[in-house]
């Protein structure tokens, strides 16, 4: 079952294990320069909200009431990356946009595969910042209207119908979890007792899609434990819908948050980017459908737009993390500029702090 608490999609399965959970956020960050250059991670900006769509129904398409689900606000050519916080139980995480496949460039299916392997591996995953490109290097997560042909769906299959985000989850095996991880063999575990929360179905036509952005040092880890650790039985499924700023505002009476501050910006005042340490565990190669998609910079430079606020920068500040991924919370962009003194970036390791923002 799905639950939304403090901005953050909690997965619970405890038919499989009292343990078997994943927390899902949606981080705003930087946007990278998109000018084929391959750059560390950006920081955390804090978590996007999330809203339940049965809260707004009177404000919504009818399709989307029948449906359900949860939406967040983006601006146009704003950034996100997808905070994966796990307790200690393994879970398969397949993750698309628009039903594009974000591992491997195919089209949407609920299944796991393992030739090519079309799923993240959580706790091994922490984040994922983008489609899949190559091997170590991901194309950054970009939100762009429906409609214009920038989203690696309209590319993919020459239709704009669904955008946002569709994830799916399977938890590993009581089984090969208790023969993994428990160190105590005949351990009677007793159901959680779970809140109801949304429970996100599927998902309605809606304005906003993501689109490939710049390129970026991450890698997809390879799945250790092998296909057949996962139970097919059990799934939790989500789909997220993307809202325009101003659709947001019209949906909700709030204003979505302000637009991050450039990388120019942010490196100008000598903050912290970031690059992963991951030891030994190995990389899936990049998909070849995803690798040919345009960026968004080139897509715009086909149709007479350049992308504003793609100067390049040389990253002077760049740390090593092995951990989780720190965050800069609530940091204001004031008039261009990020403001001075503020605590540093992705805190101890891409930290996503879970208490509300």
């Amino acid at each position: 079952m799905i639950s939304l608490e403090n901005e953050t999609l909690t997965l619970r399965f405890p038919d499989v294990h009292a343990r078997a959970a994943c927390e899902i956020s949606f981080m705003r960050t930087l946007r990278i320069p998109d000018d084929n250059r391959e750059y560390p991670l950006p920081p955390g900006l804090g978590r996007f909200p999330l809203r339940h769509v049965d809260d707004h129904a009177d404000h919504l398409p009818a399709a989307w009431k029948t449906h359900g689900g949860v939406f967040l606000p983006m601006h146009q050519s704003e950034a996100m990356w997808i905070s994966l916080y796990h307790a200690d139980y393994p879970m398969a995480l397949k993750v698309a946009a628009g039903k594009i496949d974000a591992v491997t460039g195919e089209a949407w299916s609920r299944e796991l595969s393992a030739d090519p392997q079309n799923y993240l591996v959580v706790p091994s995953q922490q984040w994922l910042d983008g489609f899949c490109v190559a091997k170590g290097i991901i194309r950054q997560f970009v939100a762009m209207p429906l409609g214009k042909g920038f989203t690696a769906e309209e590319q993919l299959t020459g239709k704009a119908e669904h955008g946002g985000l569709q994830i799916i989850a399977y938890p590993m095996k009581a089984s090969v979890y208790k023969e993994l991880f428990e160190r105590v063999a005949d351990v009677r575990l007793a159901k959680a007792e779970v809140e109801e929360g949304v429970v996100c179905e599927q998902r309605p036509p809606a304005a906003m899609g993501l689109a490939p952005g710049g390129l970026m040092r991450q890698k997809i880890y390879e799945d250790s434990y092998g296909i057949d650790a996962w139970d097919a039985s059990a799934s939790s499924r989500c789909f997220v819908h993307l809202l325009n700023s101003a659709q947001y505002f019209s949906v909700t009476g709030s204003h979505a948050p302000t637009m991050p501050p450039t990388a120019k910006d942010y490196s100008d005042a000598g903050l912290p980017w970031f690059e992963h340490y991951g030891g030994d565990k190995a990389a899936l190669g990049g998909a070849r459908k995803l690798a040919g998609l345009h960026s968004v910079a080139a897509k715009s430079w086909q149709q007479g737009t350049p992308l504003t606020g793609n100067e390049a920068v040389q990253p002077q500040v760049v740390e090593t993390v092995g951990g989780r991924r720190p965050v800069r919370e609530d940091e204001a962009l004031s008039s261009g500029a990020v403001e001075a003194g503020a605590e540093a970036g992705r805190q101890a390791p891409r930290q996503t702090g879970l208490e509300g923002s």
